[in-house]
Parts: C-alpha cells; sequence; structure tokens
C-alpha cells in the first residue's frame, strides 16, 4: 500500500522507480514495441520516408508521450492544488532539421521546435488555470526533458469555459 505523502519537503531520499519495455524490428523502419500488461505500440516511418506507414514516427511516438505526460502531470497538480476541470485538448507539432539524421554531425538530429497548444475546459479563472500550469511544466519529465535538450519548445495553454 503506498504512502500518502502530504509535504514533499519532508522526502529526504530518493524515491525511484524502474520501468521497462521490450522493442524489436526485422530490420527494416518499423519497430514494435511491448509495453507487458499494457500493451504494444508499432513505430514506422512514412513510405516516403522508407517505412511502411504502420505507426507514428519515433519523433511523433515523443510528441504523444509529451502531450500524455502533460496531461498526467495537470491531473496530478489540478487534484493538490483544487483545480476543477473537464478536459484538455492537445494540438502539437515540431519541425526538424533532417540533415542530422543523414549524419551531418553539426546539426542535431533531434527536435529544432516543439509547440503545443493545450485548451483547458474549465470555470476556474485565467490566473489558477496559470499557477496549476507552472507547476504542471516544472514537475512533467517529458517537458523536461526536451527542454533540457535545448529544444525551442513553446506551451501554449488556453482556457476555454465550460459550456462553450
Amino acid at each position: 500500500m503506498a504512502t500518502e505523502i502530504t509535504n514533499v519537503d519532508e522526502l529526504t531520499e530518493p524515491i525511484v522507480r524502474r520501468k521497462a519495455l521490450r522493442a524489436e524490428t526485422e530490420a527494416t523502419m518499423m519497430t514494435l514495441v511491448d509495453f507487458g500488461e499494457y500493451g504494444h505500440l508499432v513505430t514506422d516511418e512514412p513510405v516516403a520516408h522508407g517505412g511502411t506507414g504502420e505507426g507514428p514516427s519515433p519523433l511523433q511516438a515523443v510528441l504523444g508521450a509529451l502531450c500524455g505526460c502533460e496531461a498526467v502531470t495537470f491531473r496530478r497538480t489540478a487534484d493538490d492544488l483544487g483545480f476543477a476541470y473537464e478536459r484538455i485538448e492537445f494540438e502539437a507539432g515540431f519541425t526538424i532539421d533532417i540533415r542530422g539524421r543523414m549524419g551531418k554531425r553539426d546539426v542535431r538530429a533531434h527536435f529544432q521546435t516543439v509547440r503545443v497548444q493545450a485548451t483547458v475546459t474549465t470555470d476556474e479563472s485565467e490566473q489558477r488555470l496559470a499557477e496549476v500550469v507552472e507547476e504542471t511544466e516544472a514537475r512533467c519529465p517529458v517537458f523536461n526533458l526536451i527542454t533540457d535538450a535545448g529544444v525551442k519548445t513553446e506551451m501554449v495553454w488556453v482556457r476555454k469555459p465550460v459550456g462553450s
């Protein structure tokens, strides 16, 4: 049974969790990722890029993971701060200079830019939303992974009143 923690400042020792998955490819662009009890995911490249188009590209999967991680972190933060909302809708995109993945070493092989718009349906105030967003972005592991990699990241949070 999990111990309820009421004050994070009381934590003095690391709390480390280990997660694992398996992935395999048969020397193609497609990779089957096995999450065990959580199912499977296929990543691939579009046909135009040498793949079969059977799934999102790995970079699209990372962008999806960012949206999912923001959603989970927002939910936890909203619970902690007593913030009520009905849903979040994400629209996300990225740019990449493909010269990096083609072998040009002085060009980053990952995202150049990431832009996400998160529309939160809530009757809470703009100020309350801003409080939750600030804490969410501080806590979100995937957001921090991307920004720590030096990717120009723009997260736009929009408040949408309930019923509109």
